[in-house]
């Protein structure tokens, strides 16, 4: 199952996260939550990892319309997008938000996925 969008950028790590947080802004899109995994891991298990990070990216007024909709969406919530390493290149993916909300049985919450994955495949493709 594809559950996300992704694509390679040819740019050195930080500016790959600056340019993807600035992409999203522009859609409205903030960052909840930004999960340094590669530094994560080095405190937590003393293991050295690739840079990867984790950022939960939220646009409000769809998150706000969304819990009115599903008051358990929450759990499923904010839009995960990763950055990471991989052979000399720089991958971001953001998660497909009908994948992610396909377990919810709520008709309500569809259309509001499908908008949603429009905004995060085009700006995906606009990095």
């Amino acid at each position: 199952m594809d559950y996300g969008y992704s694509t390679k950028l040819n740019i050195p790590f930080a500016k790959a996260v600056d340019k993807t947080i600035a992409v999203f802004k522009e859609q409205g899109f903030g960052v909840l939550t930004d999960i340094d995994v590669k530094e994560t891991l080095k405190n937590k298990l003393n293991v050295d990892f690739k840079q990867y990070r984790i950022l939960g990216m939220c646009n409000p007024p769809r998150a706000y319309r969304a819990l009115q909709a599903e008051e358990k969406i929450g759990l499923l919530l904010p839009c995960n997008v990763i950055i990471y390493e991989k052979d000399n290149a720089v991958i971001v993916a953001a998660i497909k938000a009908t994948a992610a909300f396909k377990i919810i049985d709520n008709k309500k919450i569809e259309p509001m996925a499908q908008e949603v994955d429009l905004i995060l495949e085009n700006t995906i493709k606009n990095l």
